[in-house]
């Protein structure tokens, strides 16, 4: 037989360990060390600041709890695509998978991929998002974006080559950076500054902007409601991609129980050591001091007052393996969802097939393809504020779907239910909602460009059955 013949399964060959840990890894990027000094210039006090991360916890773990009912019910391959499929239409399902593949999940690695060149500079300033290397189309394509679509295609090459090397990459990475965390914060807490932290909390509970000057602006309970909703937009950035896991549950031994399982562990773990970091913040800088620390760099400010010089060194090493292991679990999980839609018939039809190795490896290069257009456009940071909405809006809806399959499908087999049902995930529903309209009033910017881009995927859906019914 030629060797390059498609399989036509996946191999399940990834543990509870694995899964557990492609979650607590794609969930960690750069985020928890940067997007704090944008949540404290929102909020302007540390209890806020604490509440926002507690808040955006809460979410993560009520919709991971949730989604075990789902990912027992459907453990195949797509995850979110397929169980709003399945509670709603295909319609739904492709204009999340749609969003998935223009932004979503190809925005994240682009975004990740470019932390990991500018804290690279620290060591190689070489790769100095300043230094530009050529113009093309009127846009300066520097260093750091080239080194950054050169990682992007190392790690979707290794994961062409079947998913043990990704699994290896992210169990060593993701366990590296866990330690790395831990140590950071460990080390903060024996260094505090009892006068920082006690200034810190004074006032802890009172709403209002933190300006450059050090000034601060009461707000109004609306404002300070949109103020909330505007700081989270940094922390569910940071908390996302939880559910990738779900993506690759072909290839998940014991899917029915490991995913769930899964899920919920790598939440619990990264909840905790975000809140856990956001205290060390607070123990050894100055509000003022995390609300603008230079270009939004909060861990870099803390680390050098932590371990010295040597500091800026550490963290850069740190986010460095934190983006590497981040990404890779981005693009080993993702191009499931492109598998299944193509399965179908609503994707290319290449991207049905799998390789040799039992991975769908077209769909991991055109992932690339796309994710790699984004880091040199240099939009993915405006497109990811957009598509948090978008984001919170679709978890809202496969939520949801828990209430519509259990009236559609009252005797389907449920080897786990969603744990506090009917109670804890109508609590994430009223969240999100109320989440997704505080942003509608106070921050429209980040709704109707996002919106735009789900919609913009309903004529292409009926382009793809006109082709299929034309096919078959």
């Amino acid at each position: 037989m030629n060797e390059s013949i498609e399989q036509n399964e996946m191999r399940r060959e990834l543990g509870l360990l694995d899964a557990t840990l492609l979650v607590a890894g794609s969930m960690i990027g750069s985020g928890i060390f940067i997007v704090t000094a944008d949540i404290t210039r929102n909020v302007g006090s540390a209890g806020w600041l604490i509440a926002v991360w507690l808040i955006t916890g809460l979410m993560t773990l009520i919709a991971a709890v949730s989604y075990g009912e789902l990912s027992a019910m459907f453990p195949k391959a797509g995850g979110q695509y397929v169980y709003l499929k399945e509670a709603y239409n295909p319609l739904v399902g492709f204009l999340y998978g749609w969003s998935f593949f223009a932004v979503i999940q190809t925005g994240t690695i682009a975004a990740v991929g470019v932390a990991f060149s500018k804290f690279t500079a620290y060591l190689l300033p070489q790769v100095s998002e300043d230094r530009i290397i050529f113009q093309i189309a009127g846009l300066n394509i520097t260093a750091a974006q080239l080194l950054a679509i050169a990682i992007i295609i190392l790690l979707t090459y290794i994961n062409t080559r079947g998913v043990k090397g990704g699994k290896m990459i992210q169990t060593s990475f993701t366990l590296t950076k866990l330690f790395s965390l831990f140590g950071l914060i460990i080390f903060g807490f024996i260094v505090m500054k009892p006068e920082i932290w006690t200034a810190n909390w004074t006032n802890a509970w009172d709403m209002q902007k933190l300006n450059a000057d050090g000034t601060f602006q009461s707000l109004t309970v609306a404002a300070a409601l949109g103020a909330v909703a505007s700081a989270m937009v940094g922390s569910i950035f940071s908390s996302d991609a939880w559910n990738n896991v779900t993506f690759i549950a072909g290839e998940i031994r014991n899917p029915k129980r490991n995913i769930g399982l899964s899920l919920f562990l790598g939440t619990l773990i990264v909840t905790f050591i975000y809140v856990l970091a956001n205290l060390v913040y607070i123990a050894v800088l100055p509000l003022q001091e995390i609300a603008y620390a230079e270009k939004d760099r909060v861990a870099v400010a803390a680390s050098s007052v932590i371990f010295g010089n040597i500091g800026t060194v550490l963290i850069a090493l740190m986010i460095m393996i934190s983006t590497f292991g981040c990404n890779n679990g981005l693009i080993l999980a993702g191009a499931r969802v492109y598998h299944t839609m193509a399965n179908d018939g609503l994707f290319f039809k290449k991207t049905a097939k799998l390789n040799k190795h039992a991975v769908p490896e077209f769909g991991l290069w055109l992932q690339c393809l796309v994710a790699s257009a984004l880091c040199l456009s240099g939009k993915y940071g405006d497109l990811l504020d957009m598509i948090s909405f978008v984001v919170v809006i679709f978890y809202v809806l496969t939520i949801l779907g828990i209430y519509i399959l259990r009236v559609k499908r009252p005797d389907a087999e449920r080897p786990y239910k969603a744990f506090g049902y009917p109670f804890l995930p109508a609590v994430y529903i009223l969240m999100g909602i109320s989440f997704c309209i505080l942003l509608i009033i106070y921050k429209p910017n980040f709704t109707w460009p996002g919106l735009i881009i789900v919609l913009s995927g309903v004529p292409v859906y009926y382009m793809w059955k006109k082709l299929g019914t034309k096919e078959s």
